[in-house]
């Protein structure tokens, strides 16, 4: 497991040996002058003691380090690693892998790493204790808040690196329904919550996300992201800088439109240099562009959406001269650009972080895809398609109850939830403000919100005014040095792996196994088995469904033990692509993902749109009522920016 911004915790740690007693004891000081002091036994394991007789050999894994998840190799001897590389052979990054990744070794032999569970003693400081006594004394604490104030007194925080996890994004819910919470957050209110209440709205689950067929595009709109450098957010494709120049290769276009001038507006054919917040209204006018002179594909309108006379009229507000001033874009500019768009054989509109933190991200998120169905590009090839994942994160996120919006909202600003997670941006506020509900606990998984998420300062002071706090982490850091327990998973690289959520955001389909790279230490415990035990200390079960956890329980005693990867075999299975557990099938099960360690291709996107829409009716829903309050607040922003203007 990674904390949520690893640059930030080990480079400035100053370590050294402390006098008298300690002397033979490391001390390692952390962020904000945090000690900690390690005990003689807790040195991490040599090789030859790990794996006395282990020769050199190879090894493929996934790299977790992002979303790119490009294919690596190690060469490891015992419990070493001798070296990093490239696969060569990985059916998806093809022998791509950024820096990042080649320095991947770094975590796990980082002696800052934490091994062993701690506690911050009298002194402050932080001491090694064992498992038995970390469990007990978790346990023990969140029962007791549970009891006196109810599960919302604990709040729940889990950071990005979760997403790269399978064992921890599977038990997590189940975690938090064992505590009876609904104070859940996460890293996405900083940049995706926009995108994933569009998905939900329009298409009837958040997880239904159409991802631009870059490999096949003939014009790449892209708002708001830099996929050169991110390696596409949200639109998972190693070695972003080759596809897109290979759209231009191949006759295409790209066309960036961002404030500045990113890495990707250098290497696109046409910057458009767009005012901060001009996003929304300038998707629209293109919209309304295409309306205006017929380019509107009205058999998939009819066909597929519903609530799509009402968006029109709703258009008519956003014309190219009505717009040009509030977005700093001519109206001949956004014209041509709207019937370029519509005149390719192939295009995508794309967008992303720049657009989901703007003055109206909804709005904007919306009329990207409205953009994209309106030009007919919505499920067709090198349009925005929707992937099909072998292992499907949507069905499992359906499963679990999470999928959803607005379903509750924040206790103190009334803000609404999104896929079970408040916005990190009330976190404090829930903390500070007393009266029922008012979170007394906290846990952190692999997130750093006082680092990135918004007041870091009022976060951190508010975390040192909770009765209680846990963290799963690796590192002690901004945020865990808060924390009275520290829970350290093991590192990545000592676990297997899957894809479970990036493969449902790529431009390919794909299914890759990888197994753990090195063993693990000593007493080490995966994320999700440190979730597990409590979990099960706390009253619930690694299901989430008391009638499921039950039998469970009875068979445990004959060797039958739920474990993520095994869980998922059975997705893989029984989904699109599963041997259906018939012997005679050629499908997809987990012991042939295991005799492929390059990964199994499965193609390219694949056209259409019913498999993703979860609507009773199974149309896109074109006119949800928050879609339109949102192009409603839009267009009374736009009227107030023209009476200041003195435009009309």
């Amino acid at each position: 497991m990674l904390m949520a911004c690893p640059p930030c915790q080990a480079p400035g740690t100053v370590r050294w040996y402390g006098p008298g007693s300690q002397a033979a004891r490391p001390v390692f000081r952390q962020p904000g002058g945090l000690i900690l002091l390690r005990s003689s036994g807790s040195s991490r394991k040599a090789p030859a003691e790990a794996t006395e007789a282990a020769m050199a050999h190879t090894v493929f894994h996934t790299c977790s380090l992002c979303e790119a998840i490009c294919g690596l190799k190690f060469e490891v001897e015992g419990n070493r690693i001798l070296s990093v590389r490239p696969d060569e052979d990985d059916v998806f990054s093809k022998g791509y892998v950024c820096p990042k990744g080649i320095a991947i070794a770094a975590i796990h032999d980082d002696p800052d790493r934490l091994r062993r569970p701690v506690r911050r003693n009298a002194a402050g400081r932080f001491e090694e204790i064992s498992w038995d006594e970390a469990f007990d004394l978790v346990a023990r604490r969140l029962g007791e808040i549970r009891e006196q104030h109810g599960g919302d007194a604990v709040g729940f925080y889990w950071g990005n690196p979760t997403g790269n996890n399978h064992g921890a994004l599977l038990m997590m819910s189940s975690f938090t329904k064992a505590i009876g919470t609904r104070n859940r957050f996460s890293a996405g209110s900083q940049d995706a919550n926009p995108r994933i209440v569009t998905s939900y709205e329009l298409y009837g689950s958040s997880i239904s996300i159409p991802i631009p067929d870059i490999d096949r595009t003939d014009y790449f709109l892209c708002l708001g992201g830099n996929p050169m450098i991110s390696n596409g957010s949200v639109m998972t494709a190693p070695d972003m800088r080759r596809r897109l120049r290979a759209v231009r290769e191949r006759g295409g276009k790209v066309v960036v439109v961002d404030p500045r001038r990113t890495e990707t507006a250098k290497e696109a054919d046409e910057h458009v240099a767009i005012r901060p917040g001009g996003d929304a209204a300038f998707l629209l006018a293109m919209a309304g562009v295409l309306v205006e002179r017929g380019r509107v594909d009205r058999r998939f309108l009819e066909s597929r959406t519903s609530g799509w006379p009402e968006v029109e009229r709703h258009l008519a507000a956003f014309t190219p001269a009505r717009v040009a001033a509030f977005t700093g874009v001519p109206a001949d500019t956004i014209e041509r650009l709207a019937l370029e768009f519509a005149g390719a054989r192939s295009g995508v509109c794309y967008s992303r972080v720049g657009v989901c933190v703007g003055r109206h991200p909804t709005a904007a998120t919306f009329a990207t895809d409205l953009l994209n169905i309106v030009a007919g590009r919505l499920g067709c090839e090198g349009g925005p398609m929707f992937t099909t994942p072998a292992f499907d994160i949507g069905r499992v996120a359906r499963m679990s109850g999470l999928d959803g919006h607005h379903r509750w909202q924040s206790r103190v600003r009334g803000l609404p939830e999104t896929l079970g997670d408040l916005p990190s941006t009330v976190l404090a506020d829930e903390i500070e403000t007393p009266g029922q509900g008012q979170i007394r606990a906290m846990i952190t998984l692999a997130g750093n919100p006082v680092l990135s998420a918004p007041n870091g300062k009022r976060i951190a002071a508010a975390l040192g005014t909770l009765d209680f706090m846990v963290s799963i982490d690796i590192y002690i850091n901004e945020t865990t040095r808060h924390a009275d327990v520290i829970l350290p998973p093991c590192w990545n690289l000592a676990e297997d792996h899957i894809d479970l959520l990036f493969n449902s955001i790529a431009v390919r389909n794909i299914a890759r196994w990888s197994p753990p790279v090195v063993e693990r230490e000593e007493g080490e415990l995966a994320d999700w088995e440190i979730m597990l035990e409590l979990t099960e200390r706390l009253g619930g079960g690694p299901l989430g469904e008391p009638w499921l956890d039950r039998p469970l329980r009875w068979l445990r005693p004959f060797g039958v033990r739920w474990t993520p990867t095994g869980f998922l075999n059975l997705i893989l299975r029984l989904g699109p692509y599963g041997d259906r557990f018939l012997p005679w099938s050629d499908g997809l099960s987990l012991e042939k993902l295991k005799a492929a360690p390059h990964g199994i291709d499965l193609g390219a996107l694949r056209p259409g749109v019913e498999q993703r829409l979860f609507h009773k009716d199974k149309r896109v829903h074109l006119a949800s009522p928050r879609m339109l309050e949102a192009m409603a607040a839009l267009e009374r922003d736009l009227e107030a920016r023209a009476g200041e203007n003195g435009l009309v």
